[in-house]
């Protein structure tokens, strides 16, 4: 973290941008000679590694079934989330709908091809919003290099094993301020809606009832619902949230201002 704050702070013009790469590059050589890195693993197993199709076999469970398209929805709240605030922290504007339609569009094809591979549903991830705030690049050969980087790291198990050999403190300490940066990207988006008492009410109600329930031991509450339930929501902060913000929203009167008293 201290890397990337020096960096930050000496380096010029776009240079910049690259704070959080050489924070991972000192933080990475450190933890070599600190000797937290087992380079073993690089070439453990082979250097070719191709997809399985249909690695399970086929089954319908309506249990299954549910809890995946809950799933998928939360996914889909969660994209159009990072779709609005990578378009406001990086273009400096309103995000448009087919921007949002698209986004929901390449979730689901991705997810549906992904699942003939035995993977869950794909989801967009808000650490891209951080970096995109942080760096203000937004340019779709950047993307695309991102992208082709990530398909090398699956097929290429070396290269999957040498990020993956990259210690867990020192990937935190390099995007500890990236997720503070998703957070204060999220407070904006909620201020541009509005501080209205109905808007107080939904935000502070989902997020005292996801991240309350989440945070203790399952045992705590959630032994009382169904095991379906369980399996969504017991260890989901985001699909709790969001299940109960949609239902206010549902539920509670579109004007619910308190009058002021003169």
């Amino acid at each position: 973290m201290a890397a990337c704050l020096l960096f930050n702070i000496f380096a010029k013009s776009y240079w910049k941008q690259l704070s959080v790469l050489f924070g991972l590059a000192v933080g990475y050589v450190l933890a070599i000679f600190m000797g937290k890195v087992d380079l073993s693993i690089i070439f453990s197993q082979g250097f070719i590694a191709l997809p399985h199709l249909l690695p399970f076999k086929m089954k319908f469970d309506l249990g299954a079934i549910i809890a995946v398209t809950v799933i998928f929805l939360v996914s889909a709240a969660e994209t159009i989330g990072d779709t609005s605030a990578l378009v406001n922290s990086g273009l400096n504007r309103e995000v448009t709908e087919k921007e949002i339609s698209g986004s929901l569009a390449c979730d689901g094809f991705c997810s549906s091809i992904s699942s003939l591979f035995g993977c869950p549903p794909i989801t967009s991830f808000s650490q891209n919003v951080g970096l995109i705030n942080m760096t203000k690049v937004v340019n779709r050969f950047t993307i695309a290099i991102g992208a082709i980087c990530m398909i090398l790291a699956g097929l290429l198990p070396p290269i999957g094993n040498f990020f993956a050999s990259l210690p867990e403190s020192v990937l935190g300490g390099c995007t500890i301020m990236m997720f503070g940066t998703i957070l204060t990207s999220g407070i904006e988006m909620i201020s541009k809606a509005g501080f209205n008492q109905r808007n107080v009410t939904i935000v502070a109600l989902s997020l005292a009832v996801g991240i309350g329930f989440t945070s203790g031991t399952e045992a705590d509450i959630w032994h009382i619902f169904p095991q379906i339930i369980q399996d969504v929501f017991a260890g989901n902060c985001v699909a709790v949230v969001f299940v109960v913000s949609i239902i206010l929203s549902l539920v509670l009167p579109k004007n619910m201002d308190i009058e002021k008293i003169k």
